[in-house]
């Protein structure tokens, strides 16, 4: 199990300490939420944000855009330091444009899925995918009680990934803890994004650990 932990819930005046929270809880990825006030109701990490984390930390990246018209900052995040990108399928017009240009600048190419929108919208470019993020919570704000029916989203996506043979791994993001990260693993979940889980336990490095190896229990 892939793990990464979403620096939103983080002390947002104190990054450099979550940043090595991070490190010493061997964290796989830093998630980094994009949010623009307008594709979803917040704002949130801007592009220096991401240049100075780049640059703190050899933790790859993991930038979630949630904006409208990702092309438009696209090249920007991917300049400052993202590693993996994921756009946002309702948000995207001209997808597979997007996805090319990713992989054209040397990252990994993702695509997130609110709840609401189903797997099978991401057939025909399933195979430009290296990852597909399954939001387990309306996206744009932290706290939200977990969605379990999207943990079908991610059976069905599995299911699809191996019938066609393809290496997708497949993240879920949101309301993801100590109390159902189990399940989330069972449903053939490999990347879990983790925010107030992590940086609202008592032990933020310890916690990651502990996740991870509750997943990696039920699937072992």
């Amino acid at each position: 199990m892939l793990l990464a932990p979403s620096i939103l819930a983080a002390d947002l005046a104190d990054l450099e300490t979550a940043v090595a929270i991070c490190e010493r809880g061997r964290a796989d990825f830093l998630h980094v939420d994009v949010m623009d006030g307008h594709f979803v109701p917040n704002l949130t990490i801007g592009i220096p944000v991401v240049e100075a984390l780049a640059k703190r930390t050899e933790i790859p990246l993991d930038v979630h855009l949630m904006v409208s018209n990702p092309e438009r900052l696209l090249d920007q995040y991917l300049d400052a330091g993202a590693s993996w990108l994921s756009v946002h399928w309702e948000a995207a017009t001209h997808l597979d444009r997007l996805l090319t240009r990713i992989h054209e600048r040397g990252a990994r190419a993702g695509v997130a899925l609110n709840p609401a929108t189903p797997v099978e919208v991401l057939d025909d470019v399933l195979p430009a995918l290296d990852f597909v993020l399954i939001m387990s919570v309306n996206p744009g704000s932290a706290g939200q009680k977990f969605l379990s029916y999207t943990l079908d989203k991610a059976r069905r996506l599995q299911a699809k990934a191996r019938e066609r043979n393809l290496e997708v791994t497949i993240a879920m993001d949101g309301g993801v803890g100590l109390d159902n990260i189990s399940r989330v693993a069972a449903a053939g979940v490999d990347f879990c994004v983790a925010g107030s889980a992590v940086f609202g336990s008592e032990d933020p490095a310890a916690t990651i650990g502990a996740l991870r190896s509750r997943a990696e229990s039920e699937v072992a």
